[in-house]
């Protein structure tokens, strides 16, 4: 069974940062693909960022240049770097992959306010 547990969200100024991790177990991160989804109130889910098993990386055009995935193969962990952080990104922050079945996260929340 796939086990995904995110953490680092929380309050943050307007132009901050923050750090998020998501934790994996069940599953070899190092052959597949990550990815962070993120849902804000009243939004519908939102594909942030995807890092392929090779390292590619995919972002969506409203966080380009201001947010990094990267991954740990060896600590089975995916993150997610967030600078710059603006009101348009509050939301539930979500982990996800997809191994014969989706597996999410509970997901941590991310408050943008001054």
């Amino acid at each position: 069974q796939v086990l995904l547990v995110e953490s680092g969200g929380g309050l943050v100024q307007p132009g901050g940062s923050l750090r998020l991790s998501c934790a994996g177990s069940g599953v070899i991160f190092r052959i597949i693909d990550l990815n962070w989804y993120r849902q804000g109130p009243g939004k519908e889910r939102e594909l942030v960022a995807s890092i392929s098993s090779g390292g590619r990386t995919n972002y969506a055009d409203s966080v380009k240049g201001r947010f990094t995935i990267s991954r740990d193969n060896a600590k089975n962990t995916v993150y997610l770097q967030m600078n710059s952080l603006n009101p348009d990104d509050p939301a539930v922050y979500s982990c996800h992959v997809f191994v014969l079945t989706h597996s999410w996260g509970q997901g941590t929340p991310v408050i943008v306010s001054s």
